[in-house]
């Protein structure tokens, strides 16, 4: 299992002409996740704790205190994975 694998519920791509992807962290992880990942991620903005834009290797994100995850601008899930991999390990 990869460190990926223990904190993501589910990954959804939505449709259009930019990819975007959906990300959802385990609620049970979430906190631990949500904390890995402000770490090592350039936080841009922040509204009232809830809602924090990052960018993480160019990669925009908006990451919910929900535990939801929007990634823009990623090539494939592949590429989703791999970021997603080093931000939580």
């Amino acid at each position: 299992m990869s460190s990926s694998e223990e904190y993501i519920s589910r990954i959804e791509e939505t449709c259009g002409e930019e990819k975007h992807f959906i990300i959802f962290l385990k609620h049970e992880k979430k906190d631990e996740a949500l904390y890995k990942i402000l770490r090592k991620a350039k936080l841009e903005n922040s509204i009232s704790s809830i809602i924090f834009e990052i960018n993480y290797k160019s990669v925009p994100m908006r990451v919910y205190a929900s535990g939801k995850i929007l990634a823009r601008k990623v090539k494939d899930k592949n590429t989703l994975l791999n970021l997603l991999s080093e931000l939580l390990s």
